[in-house]
């Protein structure tokens, strides 16, 4: 295939045929019962590697394919904030099991591809809401400083965050959907899901989604959240959609503006390690 085709395919395809790919494939396991380990992380680990290989091919910024330090500290917090993710969410969906049917509000008899994008909207509305405070609340800010400390952009770092802040973020969702009784399997498959968006979100690849930028919280529009230069950029919260960032006016087109503009904080000397960065926000002000 030319070089120029090939591009184009990798800009335009990448998204849908990955992380639309990954997503079927879950959807199809849920459907035939398979259970959750190892169905779900292998087709979430392997749209991982094909989108890191992808960014090889046509990243978005050159620079940001060399380290700057932050290799090891991200793949630290993504085997601790997965983790920690993955229990938080098994032990409040076993609880959501145990709900008695006549008392679930959870529509467990729509089907499955319903239950899931309910369970997305409601996930998606509680990460939207504690996001958007982690950056009006100062004790919250602290917690959420380690995300926003990585000065490059790539599919790894979509998982740079403080677990507690990992836990505050999806907690809310997760509990709304326990005490709902929804299927512990159900919500089990949005986050393998969510998981392969956030490497897109994040990802140092020059991919498009055309018009669909204006309601998926992808690349495109999530970079301009990311500028060192932030006094314009408390824009674009949502993790999944930019529906509540829409609705409750917090959305920017932010596509092919972020120009050199660079990312991080402003804060130089922030902590690059990561137990630095698990100590940083109960010692800085």
């Amino acid at each position: 295939m030319p070089r120029l085709a090939l591009d184009a395919l990798i800009r335009w395809g990448s998204y849908p045929l990955v992380f639309g790919g990954s997503a079927a494939a879950i959807l199809a396991a849920l459907q035939a019962g398979m259970p959750y380990w190892p169905t779900t992380p292998l087709v979430a680990a392997a749209a991982l590697v094909i989108v890191a290989l992808l960014e090889r091919r046509l990243p978005y910024r050159a620079a940001w394919l060399q380290g700057q330090d932050d290799t090891r500290t991200d793949i630290l917090h993504a085997l601790v904030n997965l983790s920690v993710v993955q229990f938080a969410a098994t032990v409040l969906t076993r609880l959501g099991d145990l709900v008695p049917a006549e008392h679930r509000v959870f529509p467990s008899a729509w089907p499955l591809w319903a239950q899931l994008l309910l369970a997305a909207l409601v996930v998606d509305f509680g990460l939207y809401a504690m996001h958007y405070a982690s950056h009006r609340s100062a004790w919250l800010w602290r917690l959420h400083a380690p995300h926003h400390s990585a000065e490059r952009l790539y599919w790894l770092n979509g998982e740079r965050r403080h677990p507690l802040h990992a836990v505050l973020m999806a907690g809310p969702g997760l509990l709304a959907l326990a005490l709902a009784g929804a299927p512990s399997a159900v919500v089990a498959a949005w986050l393998g899901i969510l998981t392969v968006h956030l490497a897109f979100q994040h990802a140092n690849l020059d991919y498009r989604v055309g018009a669909l930028r204006h309601v998926l919280g992808v690349a495109e529009s999530h970079r301009w959240h990311h500028k060192r230069e932030f006094e314009d950029a408390q824009v674009n919260f949502g993790e999944f959609l930019l529906l509540w960032d829409r609705l409750l006016g917090t959305y920017h087109d932010g596509a092919d503006r972020l120009g050199e503009s660079a990312v991080g904080l402003k804060e130089r000397d922030y902590p690059k390690d990561y137990l630095g960065q698990l100590r940083a926000p109960f010692r800085r002000a």
